[in-house]
């Protein structure tokens, strides 16, 4: 499928293979016969994808570091695929002290600025682990494969959590802005300063305090995802609002509280039905109490 894609968009087929990655989507790093290195990306398409790489296209033409895709979507009865440039090195910052919150925060903070006047259809509906506003019965979004395993094996502390953290998200009246909704350590590549800024198919619809927030607990994970400590999720949101100018509302800190729980419940739920270690089990046991406190949930 991807070598006639290539020759079909882009005028020249594979000759090698630089990485393959395999997860929601299909991802190939690739060198084309004329000697172009580029990225193929292909998905399930569930409708979002156009708005994803329209938005993906606007930032990395004003210069944020994000690779710039080199054709729009196709989508021809089968997945979601386009290409984009190769952006290559740079490393993975691991950790999850409040220094390196700060310098994801500010990160954060200029991708949600830049992204604030790009006009695109809402990318929904939203990645299944930001998903806590969906309109399935029950508390999770509907998501056949882990359906259909057995639920009991989750901890009530996960399903409390969640259940608490989600009903105070959706009391929430907030407008809605596009956002990144998967600001995790393994997405950012950093030099001294950050290189480039990747998985924007994580695009999400959501109010700008429950994104920050979110992105306050994820930006530490790697792989398996985690939720940073308290103190760090509180350093990343002090500095995402000083770089954005403006100081979070009472209602719009407690939303941010709320839906940094919610993704490390959705990935405490997901080690449970796989019989993963509870990474963000543990998590979520060690901080959902305060920080649904702080949600006022």
């Amino acid at each position: 499928m991807i070598s006639p894609w290539c020759e079909e968009h882009l005028g020249s087929v594979p000759v090698e293979v630089l990485f393959e990655r395999q997860s929601l989507s299909s991802v190939y790093g690739l060198r084309l016969a004329d000697g172009r290195e580029v990225v193929v990306k292909a998905r399930e398409d569930d409708g979002r994808a156009a708005s994803c790489v329209a938005a993906q296209d606007r930032l990395a033409e004003r210069g944020f570091p994000c690779p710039r895709p080199i054709t729009g979507v196709s989508v021809t009865g089968g997945p979601a695929v386009h290409a984009e440039e190769y952006r290559p090195g740079g490393a993975v910052l691991r950790g999850d002290s409040p220094d390196i919150a700060e310098r994801c925060a500010a990160v954060f903070a200029w991708l949600m600025a830049e992204l604030a006047d790009v006009v695109v259809t809402p990318p929904l509906p939203n990645p299944r682990w930001a998903r806590w506003d969906h309109r399935d019965p029950g508390l999770w979004p509907a998501i056949g494969f882990l359906d259909e395993r057995d639920q009991s094996v989750v901890p009530e502390y996960v399903t409390e959590a969640a259940f608490r953290a989600r009903k105070r998200l959706l009391a929430t009246d907030l407008p809605c802005v596009l956002g990144h909704a998967d600001f995790e350590a393994q997405n950012l590549r950093w030099d001294e300063d950050i290189r480039s800024v990747h998985d924007w198919d994580s695009l999400a619809w959501q109010p700008e305090a429950a994104l920050a927030g979110a992105a306050s607990g994820a930006f530490a994970s790697d792989s398996p995802p985690t939720l940073a400590p308290i103190e760090s999720s509180e350093v990343f949101l002090t500095t995402y609002q000083d770089r954005r100018g403006r100081r979070f509302t009472a209602e719009e800190r407690e939303i941010a509280w709320a839906a940094s729980l919610w993704a490390a419940a959705h990935n405490a739920r997901w080690e449970a039905l796989h019989g993963d270690p509870p990474v963000s089990g543990d998590a979520v046991r060690a901080q959902a109490a305060e920080r649904l406190r702080r949600a006022n949930a």
